[in-house]
């Protein structure tokens, strides 16, 4: 069930005022206390009412002094600069409802000249009763709809063309020259290697072939003359 919303009028009813008094004056106090534990802010209250001879003070009056006491130690201009009272919250309650006014008049006045719109286009004519101010609205209305259809149109086709350009080729693999130069340098070297070894070998396999035959073949230097200085046979495949 909701909540039927009170109207804020003075209460003529004497009994029905004393008792929304006390219940609220109950939920006021309430609030306070929730207020300063949640927040940890200091604040304080104090209600006159012609119920009581003594004033209501919370939280004590030790407490109401010392906010009291640090509200008038501030500057005059930051005391009053959001404080209100009954005709400048009457005030500020009026400008808010004007505001909501103008705009819940504006909301209706282009609903309503939207559906004439849609009614003219309908019929495929303007009616001759119709005065010059809503003729003003319905073309402002136009221009304005006709405005957001050319940002579309411009809005898609930007898509369409971005999304129909191909897409970029990848970069060319570059392989690496200096690692194929190695590698074809390291394969010719031992390629000429081995084709020496080879070539220096053959003498020497016909000399024992010879030799073991028994022919009579002088060959002392088959394998070279031999390195004076260092004792070993030069090698060819590091000449």
């Amino acid at each position: 069930m909701t909540r039927k919303k009170v109207k804020l009028a003075f209460i003529v009813n004497d009994s029905a005022r004393k008792a929304t008094f006390k219940k609220r004056k109950k939920g006021l106090l309430k609030k306070v206390d929730e207020l300063s534990t949640l927040c940890g802010i200091d604040a304080c209250a104090i209600i006159y009412s012609p119920y009581d001879p003594q004033p209501e003070v919370w939280p004590s009056p030790l407490g109401v002094q010392q906010v009291l006491s640090k509200f008038r130690r501030m500057p005059e201009m930051e005391q009053s600069k959001k404080m209100v009272n009954q005709e400048s919250f009457l005030r500020q309650r009026i400008a808010k409802a004007t505001e909501q006014l103008k705009k819940q008049t504006k909301e209706n006045r282009e609903k309503e000249m939207t559906q004439l719109m849609f009614q003219y286009l309908g019929e495929g004519n303007i009616m001759h009763n119709v005065n010059m101010l809503d003729l003003n609205d319905l073309a402002y209305l136009i221009d304005q709809y006709l405005k957001d259809i050319n940002r579309r149109i411009e809005l898609l086709t930007r898509e369409s063309q971005s999304q129909s350009q191909p897409p970029m080729p990848p970069p060319p693999v570059v392989k690496d020259e200096v690692a194929n130069v190695e590698e074809e340098g390291q394969g010719s070297h031992a390629q000429q290697g081995l084709n020496i070894n080879m070539d220096s070998m053959q003498p020497k396999e016909n000399w024992f072939v010879n030799l073991m035959s028994g022919a009579n073949v002088d060959q002392p230097h088959v394998f070279g003359d031999a390195n004076q200085q260092s004792g070993f046979w030069p090698n060819t495949f590091f000449h």
